[in-house]
């Protein structure tokens, strides 16, 4: 898991920082600047909030009633979803191909079915979404924030980066690195908070060797992706990083840690 730490600055007014909680985790806004700490930037947060209750609404497979639990049961077709749901499909299915099958939006239910859950592709998506209306803010920094996965912008390239930090996966009250990101992505996918719940899709276990993957990038959508993809991919998640060409730390079983790409 990944979270914004304070950073220091002396001359400014200290982020304005807002709360909620969708999707089944925290949702959390670090604004500084114009915008920070006026009706503009908090309508940004509502909008923000309105599109992630939207995506839940689509995609929760803890919903009975979403439109991805009624496909995955077989009630509705494709074509009777969102055109959003098809778009999360495909980045879903050629994250499959790219890691080898290793990551999947399909998963093996409890009775041995086969189970429809995109969720390893839909927080990073809807994240990117929910940051739309953020960026339309004028002279605005933020760090919009789900459940430790993190989009950040910094709109003066002079002003400070904000300053992320990857918590220890086997301790959450430590820090194993603190990465600055001005304008980008921040993803973390491991099992501290959730347990065995990230699996390879090729064996339907829980990978070995690996606790955690974080990955740094442009966008959280791929971001996001290939910090779980990677992740299932167990041992090979360093060096599946560095043939993708990303930037990100692996933190393994030992306690040990692997800086993607290697110094």
């Amino acid at each position: 898991m990944s979270r914004t730490t304070p950073a220091v600055r002396t001359t400014a007014a200290p982020p304005r920082r807002l709360v909620a909680h969708t999707m089944g985790m925290p949702i959390s806004l670090a604004l500084r600047g114009r915008h920070a700490h006026d009706r503009l930037g908090l309508e940004a947060w509502t909008d923000a909030m309105g599109v992630l209750l939207e995506v839940d609404r689509v995609f929760s497979t803890y919903r009975a009633d979403s439109y991805v639990s009624r496909l995955g049961r077989g009630e509705i077709a494709l074509e009777d979803c969102p055109a959003e749901v098809a778009e999360v499909l495909a980045l879903g299915a050629l994250a499959e191909q790219q890691s080898d099958g290793a990551f999947s939006v399909r998963r093996r239910g409890v009775e041995g079915d086969v189970v429809l859950d995109p969720s390893g592709v839909v927080k990073g998506w809807a994240v990117e979404r929910a940051a739309v209306p953020l960026r339309a803010l004028a002279d605005t920094d933020f760090s919009l924030s789900a459940g430790g996965d993190l989009v950040c912008r910094t709109v003066d390239p002079a002003s400070e980066p904000w300053r992320i930090g990857i918590e220890d996966p086997r301790d959450s009250t430590r820090l194993v690195a603190v990465v600055p990101v001005s304008n980008g992505a921040v993803a973390t996918s491991g099992t501290a908070h959730r347990g065995d719940h990230l699996v390879d899709a090729r064996t339907g276990r829980p990978p070995r060797g690996v606790a955690s993957v974080t990955v740094i990038g442009d966008d959280l959508t791929w971001t996001d992706i290939d910090a779980t993809a990677a992740y299932a991919l167990g041992s090979g998640a360093a060096r599946w990083l560095e043939q993708r060409r990303r930037t990100g730390l692996v933190v393994w079983a030992d306690g040990s840690t692997t800086t993607v790409p290697r110094a």
